[in-house]
């Protein structure tokens, strides 16, 4: 458990104001224009959070986002800045944010989780098998479990507080919350990144089942890709090795996690149980195996 004992659940930076907590992240007002955003080594899955922390998650994901927002910048702005987060924090807090934190630009952002899916599974399975669809779009009849869709869809949800359920919701719904030329700018960013995200991955060995992005608005009223970037904890990566339609693929994300979840007894509604250590440790090194084949 000593891997375990070297984890950051929870920052506590003094100097600077926080402003909150989020299911992973903790942020702070580094002044009126930047934000201080510390990934932590926290973990939810079903929208809960787990009292067990994950090693290295907090600095995986950071290394990660960036390597992702700097490669896919091309299409759209994101919220990185130059500012060294070790230069807005003092003393010991330093190493609380070595290596898993960015000073991010601060940004209105929108209200709206915005998912690419390029195969069918999770909560998007379980509504296909329900109804047919997926947020309000029809599929085909007879897709099987972790199929590859003709084209990529864009499935909205919205953006839950800690504790609550992100919902899907439907393209119209979208617009109901950020009018029908944002949403349909969100809508196409979402699928360039998706598919450029995509296209690579598949030279790493790894298929990118779906993902979520989050977006903000600048005060010139410009897009920009902020939160986090094509992550385990935000996307599903599938070895393309062993992928095959049919059943829940193996993978490089929270699917271990959820796959020893639905064997337990646990309600997923809060508290959330302690995870066994060889869980915690078999995730850590599932997102390990994500980060090392797609930066290389």
């Amino acid at each position: 458990m000593s891997e375990l004992q070297s984890t950051l659940f929870e920052s506590h930076i003094p100097s600077l104001p926080l402003i909150a907590r989020g299911k992973v992240r903790d942020v702070y007002a580094v002044d009126n224009a930047h934000l201080l955003l510390v990934t932590t080594d926290r973990l939810s899955a079903f929208d809960v959070v787990f009292p067990t922390p994950i090693p290295g998650k907090g600095r995986i994901l950071n290394s990660l986002s960036n390597f992702w927002f700097k490669k896919l910048s091309h299409i759209i702005p994101n919220h990185l800045t130059d500012i060294d987060p070790e230069s807005v924090v003092k003393g010991a807090e330093r190493d609380q944010v070595r290596g898993r934190s960015v000073v991010a630009q601060r940004l209105d952002a929108l209200p709206l989780e915005a998912v690419a899916r390029g195969y069918i599974e999770g909560s998007g399975w379980k509504e296909y098998q329900a109804t047919g669809s997926v947020c309000g779009i029809a599929l085909p009849a007879d897709l099987q479990r972790a199929a590859k869709l003709l084209k990529p869809l864009f499935t909205p949800a919205t953006k839950a507080a800690v504790g609550d359920h992100d919902e899907n919701i439907s393209f119209e719904r979208a617009c109901d919350l950020v009018g029908l030329e944002r949403a349909t700018q969100v809508r196409d960013t979402t699928l360039a990144l998706y598919q450029a995200a995509s296209d690579y991955a598949e030279t790493r060995g790894i298929l990118i089942a779906d993902t979520k992005f989050e977006f903000g608005i600048n005060k010139e009223g410009q897009l920009v890709w902020i939160d986090e970037a094509l992550t385990p904890d935000s996307s599903r990566f599938w070895p393309t090795a062993t992928y095959q339609p049919g059943k829940s693929p193996d993978s490089f994300d929270k699917q271990f996690l959820r796959n020893w979840l639905e064997s337990t007894s646990w309600s997923k509604t809060p508290p959330a149980p302690e995870l066994p250590s060889e869980i915690a440790l078999g995730t850590a090194a599932r997102y390990q195996e994500a980060l090392d084949r797609l930066t290389a």
